[in-house]
């Protein structure tokens, strides 16, 4: 869903962030800016954002050491990265990529590709994020109406329990622990413990009913979901 969605701009340029910012809020998205690397970088650590906006000159230091920061770091390396540059020459996309840019977008820029970019980014690197309906053998989640049916039946479902599950679906057969799920679902910025996720996975067990072996407990480890 958008509004689970916040997009981190790194850029010093008020005109640039301001129409940005607007475009983005129209698109449903949470917003938040800063104008230089050490206030991104002090940002992400609190509230590690689903995608970043990141201007290649920045007053402080070049977007590029803080591109290179991020991909260095182990829980920080995958959040998606668009470079924002006025610089259009071969080489210097080329430098951006090599980085670990996932996209790039030179400046001016119309704000509906951007959004556009955005979009195909996030589906592409955030399945839970995506719009379209995930299916696992009985249940089927809509993200759209934030629905789960099971066997064509709806059922009640809490907020946090969707959540949960709207994250596990989206990523089948993968191991998480209960830091990572708190950090993945509930987002770091929110104080959860972690034996609050085995609550939810009771409760979220209980919901899904015939379906509940789909959530497997992983001893020692945490939690995932898989139909073997």
């Amino acid at each position: 869903m958008a509004a689970d969605t916040t997009i981190l701009i790194v850029e010093d340029e008020p005109a640039i962030v301001e129409l940005v910012s607007f475009t983005l809020r129209a698109a449903g998205w949470n917003t938040f800016a800063v104008n230089n690397t050490a206030e991104a970088w002090e940002f992400i650590q609190r509230r590690t954002p689903q995608l970043i906006l990141l201007d290649w000159m920045l007053p402080d230091q070049s977007g590029l050491r803080l591109l290179s920061r991020i991909r260095s770091d182990r829980q920080f390396n995958e959040i998606p990265v668009i470079m924002l540059t006025a610089k259009s020459m071969e080489e210097d996309k080329i430098a951006g990529l090599d980085h670990g840019a996932d996209d790039y977008i030179t400046k001016p820029f119309s704000p509906r590709e951007l959004t556009a970019r955005m979009k195909a980014l996030l589906r592409r690197k955030s399945p839970e994020h995506a719009q379209t309906a995930l299916t696992v053998g009985s249940v089927v989640l809509d993200p759209v109406s934030c629905t789960v049916k099971i066997n064509d039946q709806k059922v009640d479902i809490g907020h946090a329990e969707y959540k949960l599950l709207k994250f596990f679906m989206a990523h089948p057969e993968r191991v998480f622990s209960r830091s990572q799920l708190l950090d993945k679902v509930w987002g770091d910025h929110v104080v959860i413990e972690e034996r609050t996720v085995d609550v939810h996975v009771l409760r979220l067990r209980k919901v899904l009913k015939s379906a509940e072996s789909l959530i497997k407990t992983v001893r020692s480890v945490g939690y995932m979901l898989s139909e073997k």
